[in-house]
């Protein structure tokens, strides 16, 4: 269990510093743009896996500390964990991890995007390409709301 929660707090970890330090100087939308596209698509990948792994674990820890009781049921915060994890997978894009690498360069084209961190336009896009246009509208305009652009 310790190796679980130390893999999972360094990927958390890895993703944060490197949002963060190059953020400091640049805006998020400046730190993508001067990535260039095997950068992008290494960085959604490796976004995408420490997501998917984080999920794995943990639905693997659950197992293990309930599995053996019969009367157990996974509580609604588990549940709405899961959700806001996939929301970060795009599933419908199979392994055409590009197509989100474009997409956020679409998104951070746009100067009141340009404050939105990395992370969360990830969310924005995947849950875009997974068809869920209307919610995906909604997190973008929260987004713009929250991370306004300094004029």
């Amino acid at each position: 269990m310790k190796n679980i929660i130390s893999v999972l707090i360094l990927i958390v970890i890895s993703i944060g510093l490197v949002t963060d330090l190059n953020a400091q100087q640049n805006t998020p939308a400046e730190y993508w743009d001067s990535l260039t596209d095997g950068e992008k698509l290494a960085f959604v990948n490796g976004a995408y896996t420490a997501v998917s792994r984080m999920k794995s674990f943990h639905m693997e820890e659950v197992k293990m500390q309930y599995g053996h009781d019969p009367y157990w049921r996974e509580p609604y915060f588990v549940e709405r964990f899961y959700q806001i994890l996939d929301q970060h997978l795009a599933e419908g894009v199979g392994y055409n991890i590009d197509i989100i690498a474009q997409a956020m360069d679409a998104l951070y084209a746009n100067f009141d995007n340009v404050r939105i961190p990395i992370i969360e336009a990830l969310r924005i896009v995947s849950t875009a390409q997974d068809g869920e246009q209307q919610k995906a509208n909604v997190l973008l305009l929260k987004a713009q709301r929250q991370y306004r652009p300094e004029d």
